[in-house]
């Protein structure tokens, strides 16, 4: 063995005796050595998480659930990172903001939008259970996970350490169920067979939070989760009686999202 090689080990072991001893997980560190980039990014009108990751060598980016109000925002982030941006990937047809899709494409030659055929909206890639996002030598596998609406994906990154949940998984939370084809029943059994059977250390990463939190992990939330560490029966009624609120932007926002957060495309 190389005495290059042997730091490297002797590095590894170092740090991962560190997170033992302490709980911490260096998550930017572990990602960098993987040659990707990643940026949480967030709206605070909808409380929105969108979120870049990009292959350090080719510089291929992907934007996941972009909001229009954020654009111009992230164009100058990928710019200042000297990023080529490939896809546009909604997690789902949004009712609380208008997706940035639609204008990104208006900005970035050959962009592309992508989102579940099952939504009902419209865009260059219609996705299903199994299809990949390429970017550079990464990628993002789907899993379908519907029951806050039909056409909810989870989106997995090809090691399994991130998943991006969309609202189907919050931090302690889950989507909510009675609007926009919305079934209880449907979203537990989507989370806990599509999502719960990932690695327990894999990262979640929700599309929204309203409490400040950034990331949980597929443990944490079959242990913690309030919801959904009930039974189905238990959960049904939960979500029967939440109660909540119409989203004030529902109206505006379905009819844009359709057709890829413009009404003239």
């Amino acid at each position: 063995m190389s005495l290059g090689l042997a730091a490297r080990g002797f590095k590894a072991a170092l740090t991962a005796a560190r997170w033992r001893r302490t709980g911490l997980r260096a998550y930017c560190a572990r990602m960098e050595t993987k040659g990707l980039l990643f940026r949480q990014l967030f709206e605070s009108e909808s409380s929105t998480y969108s979120y870049l990751l990009a292959d350090l060598e080719s510089r291929e980016a992907v934007l996941i659930d972009p909001v229009l109000e954020t654009v111009e925002r992230d164009l100058k982030l990928i710019d200042e990172l000297g990023l080529k941006l490939k896809v546009a990937a909604n997690t789902h047809c949004h009712a609380d903001h208008i997706t940035g899709s639609g204008l990104l494409k208006q900005r970035v030659f050959g962009l592309k939008s992508a989102i579940s055929v099952h939504s009902g909206a419209a865009a260059d890639i219609m996705l299903t259970e199994g299809d990949k996002i390429t970017f550079g030598r990464h990628s993002l596998t789907v899993r379908e996970t519907p029951g806050h609406t039909d056409g909810c994906v989870t989106f997995v990154t090809g090691d399994q350490s991130m998943a991006f949940t969309g609202d189907a998984l919050l931090i302690r939370g889950c989507g909510r169920t009675d609007f926009q084809q919305g079934c209880s029943k449907k979203l537990y059994e989507s989370i806990h067979q599509k999502i719960f059977t990932l690695p327990e250390d894999c990262l979640v990463y929700p599309a929204h939070d309203y409490k400040g939190q950034t990331v949980s992990t597929v443990d944490e939330e079959k242990k913690f989760n309030p919801r959904l560490t009930k039974s189905l029966e238990e959960f049904i009624k939960i979500m029967d009686n939440l109660n909540l609120p119409r989203p004030a932007k529902i109206d505006i926002a379905v009819p844009a999202n359709l057709v890829c957060g413009l009404h003239e495309v």
